[in-house]
Parts: structure tokens; sequence; C-alpha cells
């Protein structure tokens, strides 16, 4: 850890960007702010194109939850003709009570038909996969196609932020990667208003978070059914989306927000309530009546009930002081200046949520250019800075997917609904860093770039590499171990 202050390049790619790539730092015309506002005025920079997105093969959620249905279905009824074919093709004739053998060979005929007619599928990915993989390979695109990188960070940021994990199930595995394209990356210079909004009518995070279960108990449907309320995705809302630990709400809060948002569900696939897998307000699940939640009571009034919480939430201080700690945190150290967090936080109070404004603010702090780089890349940034600094785009998620995975933090896949942890402790443990260490023996191995490492790491850093690390990887035995040398050099682990 260097104890000084960076320099502008490092900050630019490492603690802003998502790692430099060869020929960005003698590129780089503008001054780094001015790089970084940039980045943030493109049209459309947090985007996946049309393009890119029928390339892949992406779909929206819906249709991603109706496929994930009818692979389910299928299997179901291969399971079953199997069983069936089973049963009738073995079953003695004396178990047969007496059926006519007339009766046992129809059986049999019918069996055999309906399986030679729906062969067994060919071995390969179930269609879940198949869709997380399209959709990690496109976050992959992106972050190693972006300029510099900054507003992929801040998607990688807010994903965390309002995580959801394929732990859960199928239904996260196909919707994981469309819930980040249509939650998170069209609100990302945004509002943060207009994202909390999102991120809770989407499908993901109300099965994430169980709200599909959740029934008032007063409700039409709560008279009959013995499920009742579920408060899952109130606690998160007020605990990680909103307000934040020790902000003064209390259990009894978070009971009436449950409440509030009794009923904010998707149609499942009987598509009774609306389209298998979108959106629907079930009123008959509603718990009815008037609730209050930190002090304010909020009207019955169906679905507005909630949205009218949520735009309150989204607006107390509380949640400005919450946003700009983690924000600071990620960005410039585990402990951030003190004042640096009430700067981000007066940005998002006086410019309502203005996430744009937020990161322009960011960019404008001193700390942000004179705070050492103390932070580790988490894994996440391991995979992305190692493709960038080789040159080449992935054409394939396996192997940043297999990176993350290897070192703890497989894409979309947390354990809890914290998101994945930010601290230099989480990631820069002396097993975590022996695990570096071998990873980066086997990405060096991997590399097909002709550039000599010394040369790579010019790329990396430029001037602003230390003469430790110059040596090191000067000294080098082989190719490869010059290779994993730079790969675990500070310039290139640091953020």
């Amino acid at each position: 850890m260097v104890d000084t202050a960076p320099g502008p390049g490092l900050i630019l790619f490492n603690r802003f960007g998502m790692g430099a790539r060869p020929g960005d730092l003698p590129g780089l015309r503008l001054d780094p702010r001015a790089a970084l506002k940039a980045e943030l005025a493109k049209a459309d920079v947090a985007l996946v194109s049309e393009a890119d997105a029928s390339a892949l093969g992406l779909m929206s959620t819906t249709p991603n939850i109706q496929a994930a249905y009818a692979a389910q279905a299928e299997r179901s009824l291969d399971k079953k003709q199997a069983e069936d074919a089973t049963r009738l093709g073995t079953a003695p004739r004396a178990a047969l009570g007496g059926i006519g053998s007339d009766a046992v060979a129809e059986a049999r005929l019918n069996a055999m038909a309906m399986t030679a007619a729906r062969p067994p599928a060919k071995p390969g990915p179930r269609i879940e996969q198949t869709i997380y993989n399209a959709e990690a390979l496109a976050r992959i695109d992106m972050a190693t196609r972006a300029e510099i990188g900054f507003v992929e960070r801040l998607v990688a940021f807010w994903s965390n932020h309002f995580c959801v994990s394929v732990r859960k199930g199928d239904i996260i595995r196909v919707t994981a990667g469309s819930f980040e394209r249509e939650a998170i990356r069209p609100n990302v210079l945004g509002s943060f208003l207009d994202m909390l909004m999102a991120v809770e009518h989407h499908p993901a995070m109300l099965y994430f978070l169980d709200n599909n279960q959740s029934i008032g108990p007063d409700s039409i449907a709560g008279q009959w059914q013995k499920r009742g309320l579920n408060e899952n995705l109130a606690r998160e809302i007020m605990e990680l989306h909103t307000l934040g630990v020790g902000s003064g709400y209390a259990q009894a809060d978070v009971t009436s927000l449950a409440r509030v948002l009794t009923g904010w569900t998707y149609a499942g696939r009987e598509g009774r309530q609306g389209e298998p897998g979108s959106f629907v307000f079930n009123v008959r699940a509603h718990e009815p009546g008037d609730q209050m939640v930190i002090g304010k009571a909020y009207l019955q009034g169906g679905l507005g009930q909630g949205e009218a919480a949520l735009t309150d939430l989204a607006r107390h201080p509380a949640t400005a002081h919450h946003i700009a700690t983690k924000l600071a945190r990620h960005f410039i150290a585990d402990d951030p200046p003190p004042a640096i967090v009430d700067r981000l936080a007066k940005v998002f109070r006086d410019r309502d949520g203005d996430l744009r404004a937020l990161a322009v603010a960011l960019i404008d702090s001193p700390e942000a250019w004179s705070v050492p780089l103390t932070k580790i890349r988490n894994p996440y940034d391991v995979a992305m800075a190692s493709a960038r600094l080789s040159g080449a785009v992935p054409q394939e998620a396996g192997p940043s997917l297999n990176i993350m995975r290897n070192l703890g933090m497989p894409l979309w896949e947390v354990a809890d609904p914290n998101g994945y942890p930010d601290t230099e402790a989480a990631w820069g443990s002396p097993e975590e860093m022996k695990l570096r260490l071998d990873l980066s023996v086997q990405i060096a191995h991997g590399v097909r770039s002709a550039k000599a490492p010394l040369d790579m790491l010019d790329d990396l850093a430029g001037q602003e590499a230390s003469a430790e690390t110059r040596l090191a990887v000067s000294r080098a035995e082989s190719r490869e171990q010059a290779m994993a040398l730079l790969l675990m050099s500070p310039e290139f682990q640091r953020r």
C-alpha cells in the first residue's frame, strides 16, 4: 500500500474505472475529471444496446420467466412420461389386476408413442443457465468495452446495493440480468426515487424477498388462506435500500410497511392475474385500511399507498446519509472522511436524489484525488481489469465467471440481501491473497498478448508504476512469472 496520494492515471482507471486498457493512458487527452464527466454525458452510456441485446438473444423479464415456466413444465412432463413408460413396460402381468391383454398392450403402445413423439432433449445447458450466461456476457462486454468504466462501476455498485441472488432459485437465475438491465441501468444516472420504484416493482426483487407470498391478514385472500404477512421486503427496503440501520425506524414501522406492500407481486404460470411473469397488484391480497410508517399516515389507496411510502423513504434525510456513506466507502475508503459523506448527502438532499449530480460531486471531491488507494479490487473488478489489460473483449462469459467464483464472488449469487461486502478486510485477507496469487498464475498462463510484461505495466500504470514493481517484473524468471507478478502488484490490485 502506498501512503502518498496516487497519480491521476491510477485514480482514473483504478478508483473510478474498470482498469486501463492498452493505449488508454497515452491516449487520454482530457484531464481525469473532465474525462469522467465526459463519460457521464454520453447518451445511453449505461444501456445495453438493442443490437447487442439482439445478438446475445437477451429478453425482458416477462418472457424470461415464461421460458423458465415452460422449461420446468417440459422437464416435469419428460420425467412423468419416463416414469409411466418404465412402469407400464415392466409391470408384472399378475399385478395388473385382471386387466385384459388388449388393454395392457394399448397402454404400453400409448406410452411408447408419447415417448417417441417427444424424445429426450439433447444434452446441454438448461435454458435457465443459457439465459444467465447471455446476461453475464452482456455485462462483461459492457465493462470491458467501456472507455473508462465509471458508469459500469456505478452499475455494479447499485446492482449490489439492490441485490438479488440466483441462490434463491431459477426465477432469479433467469431474471437477475434483466433486473439489472431494466431497473438499474436506465436509472443509474437518473433519479434514486425512479430506481427505487423500478427495483421494488420488479418481479426479481418481489420473488427474492418473498413479497409474492405476503398476504394482508384482513384482505380478501387473507380471510381464507393460511399464509399471512411476510416482512422481508419491507425490512430490507428500510434497512438496506433506503434509511439504513440505526436510522430511527422501529419494528412497528417494518410491519406497517409490509402491510402497505401486500398485493405487490407478479403473475404466476397460470396467468390468472395477468401475463405470466409480469408485475401485478393483487387487490385481493392487499391489507385494507390506513397505515402509519415512521410517524406518517398513509391512507388506504391500493398500489398508490405503497408508492407514496416509497417516495417518502427515498427523500428521507437518513436515506441521503446512508447512500452517501456507501458511495464514499465504495470509491474512497473503508472509513471515508466525514467531509465527503456530508457533502454527498447534501447533494442527494438538495438535488432530490439526482444520481448524475451525485456522481459529479464525487468526481469534484478533493478527497477522491488525495486519499491513497487503500482499497482492494473485489473479484469482479479483478476479472474485468484482467480482461481489459489483455486488450481482448471476451467472447464468452465462462472465464470471467470462473475468476469471480474462485475468488468468492459469483455473479448475482450473493448469500444474503446485504450484498457483497465492500471493505478491504473482506477481500484482502491472507487466505484471499493466496487465492489471488494462484489465480494470477493461471491468468498469466492464458494471456495471449504479444506485449512484454513491462510494456503491459506501462499500459496499466505508465510513469505511476513504482520502481519496486518494475524491478520485480523485470527480474522474473519467465514471462508467465512476470505477468503473475504484474497481476499481484499494488498497481493492479489496489483501487
